[in-house]
């Protein structure tokens, strides 16, 4: 237990502790109760506090001023916290005096929302008591203005059957329409009442005056257009004018009845005049057909256009059967005489039913096959001034004339297509396929004659003005594909049209190989050989001395002129394919693929650029042997560049401008022609390099040199001899780097000395990493080492690259079968490739 000391102390501790609060809750503390006071400071510090009021020795004599002040400061805030503890003692007492008054005025105040409350119940009774006699005079009032009305109502159904009897007696037809009218709008409101007796029979009463105005309207028109005094008079049509709108107040099918048996009355000459046995029902006579229909769409709008609502459509109601009925009977008839139907009047009758839908098309809206559809304004009137419109070409381009562009803009679009079109015209669908037939026939003769032409005329001169030295003739065949589109795809977009896809793609593909390819010039045979011992040697020798035949300008410029028809065709052939496939029904785009004939048009475009290659390459083979056969070993001095470079740059100058200028507008193919050319000359350079043999280092430096004015020429090779200097795209000029690199470096490589073997082969694979054991022992045939010292040194190299041991062996078994046998049996085996020879040429 502690005593009173300790306690003491305790307290003395506890009071000595400095209380430190967050900074959030010091800061408020501040501002709630701001001091300028030391004491106050949350980082108070006591003996800075002390030196502030002892700064010096001398101020410590009012040591006894300052502990007083302090001791009165003390006593001032004991005297203050006394007041607060006191206050704080009687703010208590304060507040359960206050609750308890907030408590009695709740309570005085619910007894007087109470006492509201009743008053409130007490006047809503009130309320009700006063209005109950107002509600039960209201609803009796509601009640009797209902069955006055009813009455009213009732009173002009029964007054109006009395009239409406009358008036059709009379025939007052304008009037009657109007009271028949206003009666079933008043008999709607007596549904409700169909059970009563009385409703009931003015209901069938009134079905009856329907039924009798129907059966007398109609015998009225039947009297009007086919009794014995039918005469169309102004009374007559304006009472038959009133009695079209009695048939819109009764049921549809009255109005039905009535304009099928009025349209089959105007097309009842029709079916006599052209009926099967009739001359002018044959399609050589079409044309009458539709003439006959325009005068007597005209006549009827002259004498009967005003008496039927225009909303009834009878002029259109009356082409439409015309075209139902003639559709019928032209597919019977073809169907019977399909023999007697050739290509010219199947074209003939399909243009003349065309241009008749056309112009339908224009001036009908089509709304009564397309009941959906709302009434067009402003349609052309027909009339025997208004002539037949062309039939608009939906694949012709924008920006050929203005006419054109007019036809366009008023023709139907292929989304928005007028019911008119095809109405006639898809009975001739089935027989499409002479259409087809004879497109094909007419393609065959057109290639011909492309092929006739180019066999007497040949490729068009490039003249200085033209950059295009395309054959006319892919054009043309282009332009009549176009016409075969457009006559096909006014009539079918089905199959007719996959069938004229499928005559598109043999013709594509007969103009690539009679036109194209059969044209192609051949290179002939190695100059000098005329037998077949001749050609056995020159096989032996791998050619020396052989270069092929090159050439005439007006060959190369054949070849130039069929690769840029090859690529227009190609070009072409893929918008074809496009149009075709916009004009097809979406069902049948998938069978629309005319990629196989652009592949043909592409390996056209291969064969001539491998053909302007091989003669290239000819008109340089003589040169290439020429420095084979030069005796590198003898040369003693490095001059200027070799005779053979000078020849084969000769030969470049002179081609490369040529070709250039004919394949301008295929600057990506002869891109191509220059890389294949690259790609096979410069090996076939390196391998007549590899053919010298024993070079002296003297030798080997004019070899360089040759090789550096090789290198420089092919690098400018596609601009060589242009006015317009053009960089050289850069996957040539990589190719042409790389390769002629690598001629360099074999020479380097010769060059070098062999003294020191290791040191030898060390810079051989430096200067040639990817060369073979093969190429290596070339390299060494070359300086013309003894074979002892070339082991030595090829050991090495293996040992330097064992990956070459197995090409290495398969290339020593292919010398050692070909070293394997006598003389004799050498010549034996001549003797029989000759034999061989001779039997095939």
């Amino acid at each position: 237990m502690a005593t009173v000391g300790d306690e003491d102390g305790i307290e003395d501790d506890h009071f000595g502790t400095v209380v430190s609060f967050p900074a959030e809750v010091q800061e408020a503390i501040d501002q709630v109760l701001p001091s300028s006071d030391a004491l106050d400071s949350p980082d108070f510090n006591a003996v800075e506090y002390i030196n502030n009021l002892f700064p010096t020795e001398q101020s410590l004599s009012n040591i006894d001023d300052v502990v007083s002040r302090i001791r009165s400061k003390i006593r001032h805030l004991d005297a203050d916290i006394r007041t607060v503890v006191r206050g704080q003692t009687n703010v208590g007492e304060n507040g359960r005096q206050a609750l308890g008054e907030a408590q009695t005025a709740i309570q005085q105040l619910f007894a007087k929302i109470k006492d509201m409350k009743d008053k409130a119940e007490k006047s809503e009774e009130m309320v009700k008591e006063i209005t109950r006699d107002i509600k039960q005079l209201d609803h009796a009032k509601r009640h009797l203005t209902s069955s006055i009305t009813t009455l009213n109502h009732l009173h002009m159904l029964v007054s109006g059957v009395d009239s409406l009897v009358a008036l059709t007696k009379r025939r007052q037809y304008g009037e009657v329409a109007n009271l028949l009218e206003g009666i079933l709008r008043v008999l709607e409101h007596f549904d409700k009442y169909m059970a009563i007796p009385q409703i009931r029979q003015l209901a069938d009463r009134v079905g009856e005056i329907k039924a009798d105005l129907a059966q007398q309207i109609r015998s009225d028109f039947e009297e009007a257009f086919q009794g014995t005094g039918a005469k169309y008079g102004p009374v007559n049509q304006a009472q038959l004018a009133e009695a079209c709108f009695v048939v819109n107040v009764l049921e549809p099918r009255v109005k039905h009845d009535l304009l099928s048996w009025f349209v089959k009355l105007q097309l009842a000459e029709y079916a006599v005049l052209f009926a099967d046995n009739q001359d002018v029902a044959w399609l050589d006579k079409i044309d009458r057909r539709y003439q006959w229909i325009k005068r007597t769409l005209v006549d009827f709008e002259e004498k009967f256009g005003r008496m039927f609502p225009p909303s009834w459509e009878v002029s259109e109601r009356i082409c439409v059967e015309f075209c139902e009925i003639t559709r019928k009977e032209l597919s019977n008839m073809m169907t019977r005489r399909v023999s007697e139907i050739d290509v010219k009047l199947l074209l003939f009758a399909i243009q003349r039913t065309i241009n008749f839908e056309t112009l339908c098309a224009r001036r009908f809206s089509g709304r009564t096959l397309q009941p959906d559809k709302p009434p067009t304004a402003a349609l052309t009137p027909l009339s025997p001034t208004n002539p037949f419109a062309e039939p608009i070409n939906p694949f012709e381009e924008p920006g050929q004339d203005e006419s054109s562009t007019t036809d366009k803009q008023s023709a139907p679009s292929k989304t928005e297509q007028s019911p008119f079109i095809g109405l006639i015209s898809q009975c001739f669908v089935p027989h499409l396929n002479i259409y087809i037939e004879s497109q094909d026939k007419n393609l065959s003769e057109l290639i011909e004659r492309f092929a006739d032409d180019f066999r007497r005329n040949g490729v068009p001169r490039l003249e200085a003005d033209t950059t295009s030295n395309v054959l006319p003739s892919c054009a043309d065949l282009f332009v009549y594909y176009k016409k075969c589109m457009v006559q096909c795809s006014q009539l079918s977009t089905g199959q007719p049209m996959i069938d004229l896809t499928h005559t598109f793609q043999k013709y594509l593909k007969e103009y690539a190989q009679r036109i194209l390819l059969n044209n192609l010039p051949k290179l002939g045979r190695p100059e000098g050989i005329t037998t077949a011992t001749g050609l056995i040697q020159s096989i032996l020798k791998e050619g020396e001395g052989a270069g092929m035949s090159k050439l005439t300008e007006e060959e190369q410029c054949r070849v130039c002129s069929i690769l840029c028809t090859a690529e227009y065709c190609m070009e072409t052939a893929q918008q074809l394919e496009d149009k075709l496939k916009e004009k097809v029904d979406a069902t049948l785009v998938t069978q629309i693929n005319l990629s196989a004939q652009q592949d043909t048009f592409h390996n056209v475009i291969a064969s001539c650029i491998q053909l302007l290659v091989q003669d290239l390459e000819g008109a340089c083979e003589p040169a290439l042997f020429a420095m084979v056969k030069v005796v590198v070993a003898d040369v003693e001095v490095v001059g200027d560049q070799s005779g053979y470079v000078t020849a084969i740059i000769g030969h470049l100058k002179q081609n490369l401008p040529i070709l250039r200028d004919n394949l301008t507008t295929s600057r990506k193919y002869f891109t191509q022609f220059c890389i294949k050319f690259a790609t096979s000359f410069i090996p076939k350079f390196i391998n007549a390099i590899y053919k010298c043999k024993s070079i002296s280092t003297v030798g080997a430096e004019q070899l360089l040199l040759d090789t550096h004015s090789l290198k420089t020429i092919l690098q400018d090779l596609p601009s060589i001899g242009s006015h317009v200097a053009r960089k050289a795209p850069a996957s040539y000029t990589k190719i042409v780097n790389k390769g002629m690199t690598k001629a360099e470096m074999i020479l380097k490589v010769v060059m070098s000395p062999h003294a020191a073997p290791q040191a030898f082969v060390d810079n051989y694979i430096k200067l040639l990493p990817e060369a073979d054991s093969t190429e290596f022992q070339k390299v060494l045939d070359m300086k013309g080492l003894r074979r002892q010292e070339q082991g030595v040194m090829m050991e090495m190299y293996r040992a330097k690259n064992p990956t070459s041991a197995t090409s290495d062996s398969h290339v020593t078994h292919q010398r050692s079968f070909l070293s394997s046998g006598s003389p004799d049996q050498q010549s034996s085996r001549i003797r029989k490739l000759e034999k061989l020879i001779k039997k095939r040429l």
